[in-house]
């Protein structure tokens, strides 16, 4: 798969992607990485990318045209069919597990990371298909939501983790968040590991798993279970660690 990312800090996006899972990632070749400066596509000697916003107001804006060159020049760089442009804004939808699914389908993903008080609309409504949003807050560029994009991405792709379990196992992923994990030593501060993850009964273990992970996301995350059809069990499993957390 192939990220390519629009933005006025092309090191940052280059130095945060070399680092760990996405670092490994493209070095093995399982992700392509390319960055495109729209400064790189102007024709003053200032190299201006925005411009004051009309109607007033503080702030400037991106400029249409070297974005658009931008990605014009990232769509042509590769054969790739199944190519998909998101603006990385506060005004997108959530990001979530199921968005981040679907994109490993895709051959190419072009991540357009805005800057100062935005970019020319008529940019986002005639280049993008989507928007995306880390959440309702804002930072200062698109960089890092395009580094969170890359690295969410790419660990869902086949041989970038060690194990691939450890994909399928994360929070979110079966759309209730992950157990809770431990490892030596056995006793910290007068803690114990759960007893059934010393038993060596796998079928238990899976049980308290599966239990844990619907209580904590019924603690933590409790809207996540109002989209979620639970089976038999797993209501049962959820009925029990209510009753086991109310009687401790």
């Amino acid at each position: 798969m192939r990220f390519d990312v629009v933005t006025i800090f092309p090191d940052m996006v280059l130095d945060g992607a070399m680092n760990g899972v996405t670092g490994r990632a493209i070095t093995q070749g399982i992700v392509g990485l390319s960055v495109w400066n729209p400064r790189d596509y102007t024709a003053d000697k200032h190299k201006t990318v925005d411009d004051r916003p009309y109607g007033g107001g503080p702030g400037m804006v991106m400029k249409y045209q070297p974005l658009k060159d931008a990605i014009d020049s990232a769509k042509h760089s590769t054969d790739a069919e199944r190519v998909k442009v998101v603006y990385l804004s506060p005004q997108g939808k959530p990001l979530t597990q199921k968005i981040l699914n679907e994109s490993i389908d895709l051959d190419q993903l072009i991540l357009v990371a805005g800057r100062y008080e935005g970019i020319d609309e008529r940019f986002i409504e005639d280049e993008c298909q989507e928007e995306w949003s880390l959440g309702d807050f804002v930072i200062s560029g698109g960089e890092l939501a395009a580094l969170v994009v890359i690295d969410a991405v790419s660990r869902l792709l086949p041989g970038v983790l060690g194990d691939d379990e450890s994909a399928r196992q994360d929070s979110h992923m079966q759309g209730i968040l992950d157990f809770p994990h431990y490892t030596r030593p056995e006793i910290i501060a007068d803690k114990r590991v759960p007893s059934v993850l010393l038993s060596g009964n796998h079928k238990g273990i899976e049980r308290w798993r599966l239990q844990q992970a619907l209580g904590r996301t019924w603690q933590k995350r409790p809207d996540l279970l109002l989209d979620k059809e639970l089976t038999t069990e797993e209501q049962a499993l959820l009925e029990e660690f209510k009753i086991e957390l109310k009687n401790k």
